[in-house]
This record gives structure tokens, sequence and C-alpha cells, in this order.
């Protein structure tokens, strides 16, 4: 246990390391889990692997990777890519109903920006929403570290004042997070639960996986028993069946609620999943900042760094 946590501590850390970043883009091997974890890296690739998906029953979400932006121009751009993106999905019949929706890191619209980043990425994402909203479809705003949860918080809830359908996501890792559930269980309200994937202080999150599993199971039942649309994100086969028997304990139907799985891992679940019927989200990450997402997910399974070490020695 001790061991795992310090190699998912090293992870984490090397997230954000530019010198490692560009030792992994030239290694081959890289590009093979690169494939298996991102769409790729434009707007086409999402858009194919989207239009796959769907053809296998699932639903979607797709992030454009990018987060802490410190340009008012970057964030533009960022904003502008979605809204482009929106169009074409809408243009191909994939966002009815929802089908196909865009998860947002508001870092990557602006928030770290000083004084006025909250009021820029607000004023970003609401484009966003714009776009999503005649496209059909809805929007979920990613959480990032536990620094950005009030302002992610706020945005939120200005957002909804037009746009009741935006998503939240919560991470059961953190200390508030029950709270902010109960917050969140309202009518309408849309809440991904993830565990998160972050490195976090012990003041504010708790330290081990157990912790972090009691919590996520406490905060379940808390979103499963409110009256907003539950969206479980978790690829733990016991948190899935705790799930399932939750929802079967409030009474909730099928339709209410759904599970969310990562591009990449446990796809054979995944189609099993929705060949039963069941509403199945998967997560597609795409674009050219892929590294630091990665690396958060190899942090996540460790047994995945193999396949990132057989890279970075790899001399093919």
């Amino acid at each position: 246990m001790v061991i795992a946590e310090a190699q998912r501590a090293v992870l984490l850390a090397a997230s954000r390391n530019s010198r490692l970043r560009e030792v992994v883009e030239r290694a081959p091997v890289t590009r093979e889990l690169v494939r298996r974890f991102v769409a790729g890296t434009g707007d086409d690739h999402a858009l194919e692997v989207a239009t796959e998906l769907r053809g296998q029953g699932m639903l979607v979400t797709l992030d454009r990777l990018g987060e802490d932006v410190t340009d008012a121009a970057d964030a533009a751009a960022t904003r502008d890519a979605y809204v482009g993106l929106l169009g074409r999905l809408s243009a191909l019949g994939l966002t009815e109903g929802g089908a196909v929706e865009t998860s947002v890191k508001l870092s990557a619209l602006g928030q770290a920006l000083g004084a006025s980043g909250e009021q820029t990425a607000l004023e970003n994402a609401r484009a966003i929403c714009d776009a999503a909203s005649l496209a059909g479809t809805t929007v979920t705003l990613d959480m990032e570290d536990h620094t950005t949860v009030d302002s992610t918080l706020r945005v939120l809830e200005a957002l909804r004042a037009d746009f009741p359908w935006v998503g939240a996501v919560l991470q059961s890792q953190l200390r508030r997070t029950e709270a902010d559930c109960r917050e969140l269980a309202t009518a309408g309200s849309r809440v991904r639960l993830c565990k998160g994937a972050y490195a976090q202080p012990e003041s504010v999150a708790f330290a081990t996986p157990h912790e972090v599993d009691r919590s996520y199971v406490r905060c379940l039942k808390v979103l499963m028993a409110g009256e907003g649309y539950p969206m479980v994100a978790s690829h733990d086969p016991t948190l899935l069946e705790i799930a399932d028997a939750v929802a079967r304990d409030v009474g909730r139907d099928g339709d209410s609620w759904e599970v969310q799985m990562l591009l990449g891992v446990r796809p054979e679940e995944q189609a099993r999943l929705a060949a039963l019927g069941r509403r199945v989200r998967t997560y597609v990450p795409y674009g050219e900042d892929w590294y630091a997402y990665l690396v958060r997910r190899l942090a996540e399974r460790p047994a995945n760094l193999a396949l990132l070490l057989r890279s970075l020695t790899s001399t093919k």
C-alpha cells in the first residue's frame, strides 16, 4: 500500500514535468499507450471515436485536453474550439438528447487568469453552453484540484440560472464532497461522482484508497436518494455493484442515472453494460495536451506504469 501510494505521488508530480514530457513524447511505444486512452489530437479524431462509440450503443462526453491556461487568447481559442466542435457534432446528428456532450475544464477557459479569471471562465463557458443548447446537448464542468472547487461551484451556479442542465463533477477523495453532494442533489441537477486523480493535501483529502472508497459510497447514497441525475464515474466492479444496489433500494429506474468510464479502460465491460440496455457514457479525451491526462491515468492504475517504462527505454 505504501509503495503504491509512493508510486502515485511520483506519477502525479511527473504530470507537470515538462522535461519528462519531452522524453515521453519522443518514445515510440508511448504512441500505442496514448492511442489507448486518448482519441487523438484533433476534432476529426474526436468525431470519429464518438461516432464509433455511438454505434456501439454508448453515450459519450468529449473533453478537449488542456488546463492551467494563463493567457486570455488561449482561453478564447479553447472556447472557440468547443463551439466549433459542438456545431460539427450537431451536423452529424450525434447530439440529440445529449447522446454526445462535452466536458470542460474551467482552468482551460481562463479560471487561473488572476482576479478576472473566474469571470473570464464564466463568460467563455457561457458561450460553450449557448452552442450546446443550440446543438441539443449538455456540458459538464470538470472538477480540478481542491483550490478550484469553490470557484468552479460558483461558475456552475451562475451557468445553471440559464442552463439548468449543466453538469457538475465531485471527487470523493475530498473531505468536503459529501456536503457538496447534499447541496447539489436537487431536481434536474446532473452530478458526476468520481474518486479524483489530483494530488491533494491530507488536510482536505482522504489519504488512503479505503477512505476514498468509503467516501464514494456515502456520496453515492446521497446522490441516489436525491432528486438529481447521478453519473457514477467508476471502473471499480464493487462500487458499480453498490451503485446498482443503492439505485434499487431507492427505487430508481435505469434511465434516471448512468455509469461513466474512461476511454480505454474496461472497454469490454462498457460494451457489455450497454448491450444490456444500461446508460453507459464513455469519457473521451482528445487534443495536443494529452501528457498530464495520460500520467494521471497511470497514477490511478500503476500497473500501466510498465507500459510507460517500456516506452522510455525503447530504442526502436
